[in-house]
């Protein structure tokens, strides 16, 4: 059996992890080649496709390391065209591919699942995304880390708020949920949380800074870079040069600077993580996560399941469609129990 590994969308903590586990499981289940597609779908479109075999000693010390050894593209798509199809079908010939485990987001997901049906080609799905926005998954691999990053980003960020009696605001990752600035966000004991979810007021988060000015004289804002001010349409977007995603989220926080300064007496700064939250070393937890998921879908494989993808929900390794997954995301609920404690221990939403 042949099997090949890639891994799609943006980089992630973990994803080694999984390239790791997937490999020595089906190699230890024994009668399985693994070979490993180089930056993403990319390495399956070209006329000669990017491989690489991949054995017990390729994957070995790469457990705690960030990023992914096959490289990623977040741009590719084998379905773009029927000639840019039958260029990945003629390649997924020729390579003798019995089998593809993709690890990636809801956009890879919806991409493996198109493959299956458009070419035939059997697929496993590894869920990853440091947003924690897939569908059907409780938890992702990579998140744990992203949480950590940025709690810590917004710690080093207190301390200046505190010493210059600033409102700092810092911007998180997250695309259009807001997992990831809610969690770091109550890590890290921020004061007001800006979630995609919910709708802000910039009135109401002015007046929880006013009563700050009164007592501890600086405050943290943590906002999600998919959050939105009540009355507009769409969260703020910016321009990307030469780039095929020419408009990408980001830039919200230094416009709510600009909205609250009027308001405030204190000086108001904006902070943007950004890609700092994708990058570095993994947890423990999601090494430990990625390493289960992977060896999970070496079982799916081995057992035939294939237009499935790899979950954890309510604490066990399972699996569910890929049709389940497709082009669905994962929202924060309103009535989430993480969203009431935050609101019963004080932190405002910046609604009513």
């Amino acid at each position: 059996m042949r099997v090949g590994v890639l891994t799609g969308g943006g980089d992630c903590p973990g994803l080694n992890a999984v390239i790791r586990a997937v490999t020595k499981s089906l190699i230890h289940h024994g009668h399985c080649e693994v070979l490993g597609i180089e930056d993403g779908f990319e390495g399956l479109m070209l006329p000669v496709p990017r491989v690489r075999a991949l054995g017990w000693d390729e994957v070995s010390g790469i457990l705690h390391t960030g990023g992914t050894i096959l490289g990623t593209s977040n741009s590719a798509n084998p379905l773009r065209g029927d000639a840019t199809v039958a260029q990945v079908r003629h390649n997924a010939r020729e390579l003798g591919l019995d089998m593809l485990v993709v690890i990636g987001g809801d956009g890879t997901m919806s991409l493996a699942y198109g493959l299956h049906q458009r070419i035939g080609l059997p697929c496993v799905g590894v869920p990853k995304t440091i947003d924690n926005d897939i569908a059907n998954c409780d938890r992702s691999f990579g998140f744990d880390t992203a949480v950590a990053t940025a709690t810590e980003g917004l710690r080093r960020i207190e301390s200046t708020a505190y010493s210059h009696h600033r409102v700092m605001i810092v911007e998180t990752m997250g695309r259009h949920a807001g997992w990831l600035a809610l969690e770091s966000g109550i890590a890290a004991g921020a004061d007001i949380i800006l979630l995609p979810e919910i709708d802000f007021d910039v009135e109401i988060v002015a007046a929880r800074c006013r009563q700050r000015e009164q007592r501890q004289r600086y405050s943290i804002i943590c906002i999600g870079e998919g959050a939105k001010e009540s009355g507009t349409r769409q969260t703020m977007r910016e321009r990307v040069a030469h780039s095929p995603e020419p408009l990408r989220l980001g830039g919200v926080a230094n416009v709510l600077r600009e909205r609250l300064a009027p308001h405030l007496q204190s000086e108001v700064r904006a902070t943007v993580l950004g890609h700092l939250q994708r990058g570095g070393d993994p947890t423990a937890f999601d090494r430990v996560l990625a390493t289960r998921f992977g060896h999970r879908a070496a079982q799916l494989v081995i057992e035939g399941a294939t237009g499935r993808m790899v979950t954890l929900q309510r604490g066990e390794i399972s699996s569910v469609p890929m049709s389940a997954v497709a082009n669905v995301q994962r929202t924060v609920p309103l009535d989430h129990d993480l969203v009431t404690t935050a609101r019963d221990i004080g932190i405002c939403f910046g609604d009513q």
